[in-house]
Formats: structure tokens, C-alpha cells, sequence
């Protein structure tokens, strides 16, 4: 099974497989969504209660595949996409105030999403592997799409980009909600699937299905080298 045939929803069951993609190097970009130290950093689970060790453990494939793919995959493609001049992205949640007040209503809800990370301190940072080098941009928001949050839009407009390959995290939420912001304004977007990751693989497998065929194309990361000569 190819990216052409994968994760096909009820909506697309017996569609034709779709073309290859013209992804012109100086059409597009990579965007690297939230790989962010908040999202790597784990207690130590010998001074959790049973509770706290329950979602601990419920928790760890995702750190297993953030430290043993998504971060290796990501960093590799970030620097085949550098040797060939292509233009890499980035994007992190964070607030410009102290108590988050300008944070979206989605982002101030009781729950998990309900992260403060003022833009400054150690918590909102990129991650390490994957920090911009050069004059690389990233843009700071204070929603869960890149591209509704920031100026991001313009900046790719400017950059005369019309495909934008997203990976990052989390799929079922930033990355999905990019993903179809970019769609709704006419970009071209692929999703590397292998670059991704949600809290669960039930959840990311699931969120590729829906979005997959029409607000994006899902690839791998060795199906998109082939495709770009990377």
C-alpha cells in the first residue's frame, strides 16, 4: 500500500488514486508544528501515585515515537529539505503575556489544552533537534492552527509557497487544524505521517483518515524524498 491508496476514509473508498504532486522546490515548505520542550519533559514515575502511574504509562508510546521517530525523521528531512534550498518553518504555541490572557477560548477551556507558556521561558521552546537555523522563521500563536494565529499566511504568500508539508504535533489537534486552514485557502498541503504523532495511535491513525484526500495528501517521510529528489 502507497500514500495513493492509505488511509482511505468511507468518503473515498474506490476514488481514483491521485497524480503525483508538482512540489516545485521553490513552491514549498516544511512546517514543523509544536515539537516543543513542554511535550518532551516526563516525571519520574517512582514518585507518581497509582493514578499518576496509570496515565503515565498511558502516555508513553507517544514518548517512545516522539524520541525514536518523529524527532530522528523530522530532523533528517528538515536537513535534506537545507541542502536543497527549501524554505523550513516553524510554528510553537505561546503567549506574549505572562498569565496568557490573549490566549483563543480553545486554549484557555479547562483540561490538557489548558497550557500556559509564556513565550520566553523554558517550557515553549523548540525542541533541540529541531530549532531553526539561519534565518529560518517560526511564528509564535496563541491557537491551535499556524496559520489563523499568526501572520504566517502572509508570510507564505510573500514567499510565493503554494505547498506546505506539515509534521509536527499533535495530529488530531495544531496539526489537523493547520492542515485545514491551509486547505481552505487553496495551498496544497501533505502530511508526513511518519513525522507526526497524536496521544495515541488510535487517534493519529484516525485523524489522517479524516483529513486525508481532501484537506491534505498523508505520505511517509521516504514516499515525500522520492517525490522531491531529496
Amino acid at each position: 500500500m502507497t500514500w495513493k491508496t492509505a488511509y482511505r476514509s468511507i468518503y473515498y473508498d474506490g476514488a481514483p488514486e491521485p497524480e503525483d504532486p508538482d512540489l516545485a522546490h521553490a513552491e514549498t515548505a516544511l512546517l514543523v508544528i509544536d515539537v516543543q520542550n513542554t511535550y518532551l519533559e516526563r516525571l519520574d514515575r517512582n514518585t507518581l501515585s497509582p493514578e499518576e502511574q496509570r496515565q503515565y504509562d498511558a502516555w508513553t508510546p507517544f514518548h517512545d515515537r516522539m524520541r525514536d521517530q518523529l524527532i530522528p525523521r523530522t530532523r533528517g528531512l528538515l536537513e535534506a529539505f537545507r541542502a536543497k534550498n527549501i524554505e523550513c518553518i516553524f510554528a510553537r504555541i505561546a503567549t506574549h503575556t505572562n498569565d496568557g490572557r490573549e490566549r483563543s477560548v480553545s486554549q484557555k477551556k479547562p483540561g490538557w489544552n489548558n497550557l500556559l507558556l509564556p513565550k520566553d521561558e523554558a517550557p515553549s521552546q523548540l525542541a533541540d533537534p529541531l530549532q531553526p537555523q539561519g534565518d529560518e522563521i517560526c511564528v509564535t500563536k496563541t491557537t491551535d492552527s499556524a496559520l489563523t494565529g499568526t501572520n504566517l499566511r502572509l508570510i507564505l504568500h510573500n514567499l510565493g509557497v503554494k505547498n506546505v508539508i506539515c509534521c509536527g504535533i499533535f495530529t488530531d489537534q495544531c496539526v489537523s487544524s493547520t492542515v485545514r486552514s491551509l486547505a481552505d485557502e487553496s495551498f496544497n498541503v501533505m502530511v508526513v505521517e511518519d513525522c507526526c504523532a497524536a496521544g495515541s495511535m488510535e487517534l493519529h491513525d484516525k485523524e489522517l483518515e479524516i483529513i486525508n484526500m481532501i484537506y491534505c495528501h498523508v505520505i511517509s517521510s521516504d514516499e515525500l524524498r522520492s517525490l522531491m529528489g531529496l
